[in-house]
């Protein structure tokens, strides 16, 4: 979660020159800066995404799948009327759009987060050591960048 967190960072950078990025590649400029807009409000959906994508790995390799499924649930029944009233009712447009995704995420993430809180597993787990912890990142981004140059 901490790597995926600091990785958040230098993209968020990225993405607030995301116009001139796209004209550099001779986009529309209107387009460019749409996207850019779109994309500043979707930098805290970014880091929601990070810190939930932590999570569901964390519930997946405990063979947890019904709180994951119930968290989902239970924010795509948020996600699609809360957009439907940022993007038509309040007319926010893209930015609603970018809203909405990151109230969802973030939503998701503290219904696992709750459920992880109340569970066995969660105090099980809590007590690491900062030598395990910062093992574990060394083994993280040493399959992460090989696997990030492939999507990319």
């Amino acid at each position: 979660m901490l790597c995926l967190l600091l990785v958040c960072f230098p993209i968020s950078l990225l993405w607030v020159f995301m116009d001139k990025l796209l004209e550099l590649f001779h986009q529309d400029p209107l387009i460019s800066q749409l996207a850019c807009r779109y994309s500043i409000w979707l930098i805290p959906a970014l880091f929601g995404y990070s810190v939930l994508q932590s999570m569901t790995r964390f519930f997946q390799s405990q063979g947890l799948v019904l709180p994951l499924f119930l968290s989902s649930l239970g924010a795509l029944f948020f996600h699609v009327p809360f957009s439907w009233l940022l993007v038509y009712k309040l007319r926010f447009g893209i930015v609603g759009a970018a809203l909405s995704i990151g109230f969802s995420y973030w939503l998701n993430v503290g219904l696992l987060w709750a459920f992880m809180r109340d569970s066995a597993l969660y105090r099980k787990n809590w007590n690491l050591r900062a030598q395990e912890i910062f093992l574990s990142m060394k083994q993280f981004i040493t399959l992460a960048i090989p696997t990030a140059m492939m999507t990319w």
